[in-house]
Formats: structure tokens, sequence, C-alpha cells
């Protein structure tokens, strides 16, 4: 089972009804499976909106208008930080939990491993990992796979 980092701390929000979305405890583990063997301390947040919410966001951030299922903000850290001051702060994850349940419903996948999914996603996103071609697509569901085979999450991407 994956540890995650020494030191890790992930602020659960949650702007909807709790009822069928996963606990706090939840996140912390997809967020520690996806940082660990990366990173030793961090510092996130992680929110779970609506679909107004979640359309909002996209819209304003990526030019997009629509709710989509997870947005990452990678935090930006000032400049000349003192020596020896470390800000372990990674940054923001949006869940828009309208769009995580239709397309697990779709997806014939069960509710839970979405989210962990999408969670691990959306972290590999706060450290650096994209998808912008088929290379750097396929290195990072790659390694999604394998965090998720070890939490026991199936293959996200197997049809």
């Amino acid at each position: 089972m994956t540890r995650g980092p020494r030191r890790l701390d992930v602020a659960v929000f949650y702007a909807v009804p709790r009822a069928g979305v996963p606990a706090p405890v939840s996140f912390r583990r997809w967020v520690a499976a996806a940082l660990q063997g990366r990173i030793l301390e961090a510092d996130l947040a992680v929110r779970v909106v609506g679909e107004e919410e979640g359309r909002h966001l996209n819209r304003h951030y990526r030019g997009k208008d629509y709710a989509t299922n997870v947005l990452s903000f990678p935090a930006e850290l000032p400049e000349g930080l003192p020596a020896g001051v470390r800000m372990p702060l990674l940054g923001d994850l949006v869940l828009c939990a309208p769009v995580v349940a239709r397309e697990a419903a779709e997806q014939g996948k069960p509710l839970a491993a979405h989210y962990a999914h999408l969670t691990v996603h959306g972290t590999l996103h706060l450290l650096g990992w994209d998808h912008q071609d088929e290379r750097e697509a396929e290195a990072m569901e790659q390694l999604e796979r394998e965090i998720l085979a070890d939490l026991g999450i199936p293959d996200p991407y197997r049809g």
C-alpha cells in the first residue's frame, strides 16, 4: 500500500451535498498515492463543486464554456524566497461532482474509482505532468495506471 509523502496537508471543501461524494480521507489517500516517491512535503486543496461553479471556472481559466471533470491550478509561488524557506504548496484541484457522476455512469465505472482516477490525474498535473502530445499522454496514462493499480483500482483507460 502506498504511503505518500512524509508530510501531506490536503484540505477538502465541498460546495455540493456530500451524498455520493467521497470523504476527505479518500481524497487524501489518492493524493498521497500520486505523490508517493515524487515529493516529500505537500499542501494542496481539493474542492468539489457543482455544475455552475465548474462551468464558471472552466470558462474563466480555460476559455471553455462547460463544466469539466477536474481542473488543476498549480500554485504560483513567489520568487526570491529566503534561503531555507520551503513552500510545499502544490496548488488546488477542483472536481465537478455532477460531471464525475455522469462520466462514471456512462463509462460503467464505480463512482469512487472515477474520483480516484481524476484526483490522481489532477495531482499529477500539479506536479507538472501533461498530455499535450501523444508521447506525454501515454507516459501520464501509464503512470496513472500504476498508481491506481497500487490502490487496487482497475485501469481506467481499458475500454
